[in-house]
C-alpha cells in the first residue's frame, strides 16, 4: 500500500513512523506533505520518506491520504487536495472535531474514515477510536485498520458522534494522566523529596499500578481496597479526595471535554 499523509507535526510523524517500522510501507511509497520548509528539510535529512511542502497531482498515484493537519487548516487544506484525489483513494482523517460528512463535502469524495488517536502512538502504545464513511470495502476498511494498530490498538465505533467521547476520554486522556502526575511529584516536593526522586516513586507506581489493572483478576474498587486499609494513610487521602468532591470535579471536566468536541464538530 502506497501512503500519502497531508501534515507531519507530532502525530503525522507518529503513523509515519509506526508504518515503517512494521514494514506496512516502504519509504519510497510513503508520501509526507509538510508545508514548513524548515520541517521538510529535517525531514528529508532523517530520510523519513518522499518529503514535498505542497499538495500536487502526485498524491492520486497513492491508496490512502491520511489528514493530519490542525482543524483550523482544514478548508485551504482541502481546496489544494479536492482537485487532485483519486476516485480509489481512501481518506484517513485524525483531525479532532471534524466530521465525516463535512470532509466528504469539502473534498467531493465519498470513501472517508475518522479517527482519533492520542499522543502514546508516538511510542506505539496508542488507542484509537475509528468510524468508516458508508461504501468503504470491508478489506480496504480492514487494510486502514492494520494501519492504525500499528500505533497502538484500535476500536471500531458504528456511531460517529461517539467519536466526541473518545475524543473527551482518550484522546484528551493523557494530559488527564500528567496533570495527576504533577500533582503527585508537587506534594512530594513538599514532603521534601528533591523533585527528580518525587518524579521517580511517581512514574514507577504509575507504571507498576497499570500492570496490576491489566493482571490482576480485581475490580477497580477492590484494587482501591486492596490499598486502603481501615485507618490507614490511603483512607485518610482517599477521605479528603472525597470531602472535596475529586470524583465529580475528574467527571465533570472529562464531560466539558466531550461538549467541546461536540461544539468543535458542529
Amino acid at each position: 500500500m502506497k501512503i500519502a499523509i497531508v501534515g507531519c507535526g507530532n502525530m503525522g510523524l507518529a503513523f509515519a513512523r509506526s508504518f515503517i517500522k512494521y514494514d506496512l510501507v516502504k519509504r519510497d511509497e510513503l508520501l509526507l506533505i509538510e508545508k514548513s520548509i524548515d520541517r521538510c528539510e529535517i525531514l528529508s535529512d532523517n530520510k523519513e520518506g518522499v518529503v514535498v511542502n505542497v499538495i500536487n497531482g502526485d498524491i492520486s498515484k497513492y491508496d490512502l491520504v491520511i489528514l493530519a493537519i490542525k482543524p483550523q487548516d482544514f478548508a485551504s487544506m482541502a481546496a489544494d487536495l479536492k482537485p487532485v484525489l483519486a476516485e480509489h483513494q481512501v481518506v484517513l482523517s485524525i483531525m479532532a472535531g471534524i466530521p465525516i460528512k463535512k470532509i466528504q463535502a469539502y473534498l467531493n469524495h465519498p470513501f472517508v474514515v475518522r479517527a482519533m488517536p492520542n499522543t502514546p502512538a508516538m511510542l506505539g502504545m496508542g488507542i484509537t477510536g475509528f468510524t468508516a464513511a458508508e461504501g468503504i470495502s470491508i478489506a480496504k476498511l480492514f487494510k486502514v485498520e492494520n494501519l492504525i494498530n500499528a500505533t497502538g490498538r484500535s476500536v471500531y465505533i458504528e456511531d460517529e458522534s461517539m467519536l466526541d467521547a473518545v475524543t473527551a476520554l482518550s484522546g484528551s486522556g493523557p494530559a488527564y494522566f500528567y496533570y495527576f502526575v504533577k500533582q503527585m511529584v508537587e506534594a512530594g516536593k513538599m514532603m521534601g523529596f528533591d523533585e527528580s526522586t518525587a518524579l521517580q516513586f511517581v512514574k514507577q507506581t504509575m507504571l507498576g499500578s497499570y500492570h496490576l489493572i491489566n493482571n490482576a483478576e480485581l475490580s477497580l474498587d477492590n484494587l482501591i481496597k486492596a490499598v486502603a486499609s481501615k485507618g490507614g494513610t490511603t483512607e485518610a487521602a482517599l477521605s479528603v479526595f472525597e470531602d472535596m468532591k475529586l470524583d465529580q470535579t475528574i467527571k465533570a471536566g472529562i464531560l466539558a471535554a466531550e461538549v467541546r468536541a461536540k461544539e468543535l464538530s458542529n
